[in-house]
């Protein structure tokens, strides 16, 4: 239990210079916590509200100025010399004082900010590391990268319609190990691409975005630079997908740039193919947000030989997660502390996970900061996964060298990719 002293919050720029919230704040015993919150750009309807100021002549629209003056002239005085707090306790007192169901009265980015700071000012008072404040069961794990090396639909200008074309270095003894690996895969695919007179400038999660004109094209260009590197796709490396469907799902139908459109059959089918001409093992948002009956399909369909991501059907909500458990939608659930808007609430999901025999993943937003908070959340959770963007840009690099300096304290043995994927690598 800890007494909060202070709580200062600002309007800062994130990774692609939007306004975002910093949260500073200290407790009683004199240790403080800075806690920064991230943004996304692909966002599930469903999501928690992020309360932006809608003017446009500041910032374009998106300075979150109101969200700042809910901590420092309403969450400040409630908590604040006002009583003793565990995280669980702060963080419901926050979703009480809001009295909405998606957090945007105060604004979800003012109540993540505020459980984020005392997250980390906790940890400062216990004398713990942040990720063992995050172990409520007694183990670790240090977690298999998902890099999104080439960069298409709502992340980057091209003509590509899937989202993040990923490599998984899960064949490794350590996350060094996986990192060097994808790092090494990252420049081969960059000379490749400079030798094909393709682009090589970055997206907003530090992939590549070339003009592709085809999925099958990005995916037989990962993996010649996956062979280039030195590396064996298959055994080694692995393909991760993320679709995100809902952004061309449109009139019942996924409409794909280049003219074609599919049912939700024709969809499976087409993403099925997909996984049996490549090695891909984890394809996220393989159905629309709003296409519960696809994602039924695509999950008896591919269930036993990959992983299924829900990211925009769950939005790490637990109540919506719990209807996809109960009808048994994907297999693995995405886990973005912003979409639900505090800890507590992000740790409430991840146990539904592990209670369900889900697989979840740590995941960043495109509009990322230097706050490195997800990367011990991987660890103290044992995600076994995270998504934190590609080998560039220090936004996403923050996190790798994060989990470098955990690897360090915890060592290599912690690196148990088999937990995670045993059951699509036998």
């Amino acid at each position: 239990m800890s007494i909060i002293k202070n709580i200062k919050a600002r309007q800062i720029l994130d990774s692609r210079g939007n306004p975002t919230i910093e949260v500073d704040m200290r407790l009683d015993c004199g240790a403080d916590g800075r806690g920064i919150v991230p943004s996304g750009a692909s966002t599930g309807a469903l999501e928690a509200l992020e309360l932006r100021d809608g003017d446009d002549s500041i910032y374009l629209g998106k300075s979150v100025i109101n969200a700042v003056n809910n901590i420092n002239n309403e969450i400040a005085p409630k908590i604040i010399d006002t009583e003793s707090f565990t995280q669980a306790s702060l963080d419901n007192l926050l979703i009480d004082l809001d009295g909405t169901d998606n957090k945007k009265r105060l604004g979800a980015n003012a109540i993540l900010g505020t459980s984020l700071a005392f997250s980390h000012a906790k940890a400062k008072s216990s004398g713990k590391s942040l990720y063992d404040t995050y172990n409520l069961d007694n183990n670790l794990s240090l977690p298999v990268p998902m890099m999104n090396i080439i960069n298409g639909g709502a992340h980057a200008n091209n003509s590509l319609d899937f989202q993040e074309f990923m490599i998984l270095p899960i064949g490794f003894d350590s996350f060094n190990e996986s990192l060097r690996a994808g790092v090494e895969i990252f420049h081969s695919l960059k000379a490749k691409l400079n030798k094909h007179s393709l682009a090589t400038a970055v997206g907003d999660e530090g992939g590549f975005a070339p003009n592709i004109k085809s999925n099958s094209e990005a995916l037989e260009i990962i993996l010649d630079a996956i062979s280039q590197a030195g590396y064996k796709s298959g055994s080694e490396v692995w393909l991760g997908l993320d679709v995100a469907s809902s952004e061309f799902y449109k009139q019942g139908k996924y409409n794909l740039s280049d003219g074609s459109s599919y049912t939700n059959i024709e969809f499976c089918r087409y993403l099925e193919e997909l996984s049996s001409n490549y090695p891909i093992i984890s394809i996220e948002d393989g159905m629309s947000e709003d296409d519960w009956e696809g994602w039924s399909l695509l999950t008896k369909a591919l269930t036993h030989k990959l992983q299924l991501v829900g990211d925009d059907v769950f939005v790490t909500n637990p109540d919506i997660f719990k209807k996809g458990i109960n009808e048994k939608i994907a297999n693995a659930i995405l886990i973005k502390f912003n979409q639900i808007g505090s800890i507590t609430e992000t740790l409430d999901t991840i146990s539904m996970a592990k209670a369900n025999n889900y697989n979840y993943i740590i995941s960043h937003r495109s509009g990322e900061t230097e706050d490195v908070t997800i990367a011990d959340l991987a660890v103290g959770t044992a995600s076994g996964q995270i998504k934190t963007g590609s080998l560039s840009r220090s936004d996403r690099t923050a996190k790798y060298n994060q989990l470098l300096r955990i690897e360090e304290e915890i060592g290599a043995s912690y690196f148990n990719k088999d937990n995670v994927f045993g059951r699509w690598l036998k």
